[in-house]
């Protein structure tokens, strides 16, 4: 529907207004890294975690130098995967189990 439309690219908009894409990093580099997504962290396979150190090195030196990546190398929104959702999602359901198993 033409809603549907406008709300995707209203998200398409504020994705490449937010600006992290630029330096090469994706939603899930830039959440705020709380106890569960420190967690989720540690849990991630050692090629993920690697490649997202690399991406958080890069973004880094890009920011120093007052740089952004050249257009092509942005992370496009289409291409933007939430590797981190599974393993937060994981840890966030474990973590109400546990409240609640203490709450007894």
């Amino acid at each position: 529907s033409g809603g549907s439309r406008l709300f995707e690219s209203i998200r398409k908009w504020y994705y490449n207004a937010a600006g992290f894409n630029k330096l090469g990093l994706m939603r899930d580099d830039v959440l705020y890294e709380d106890d569960d997504v420190k967690e989720a962290l540690k849990r991630l396979p050692e090629p993920l975690y690697n490649e997202r150190i690399f991406r958080m090195k890069r973004a880094l030196d890009l920011s120093l130098k007052h740089q952004i990546l050249p257009k092509d190398q942005w992370v496009k929104y289409e291409e933007d995967k939430r590797y981190l959702e599974p393993y937060l999602k994981e840890v966030i359901r474990e973590r109400l189990e546990r409240e609640a198993w203490n709450k007894k």
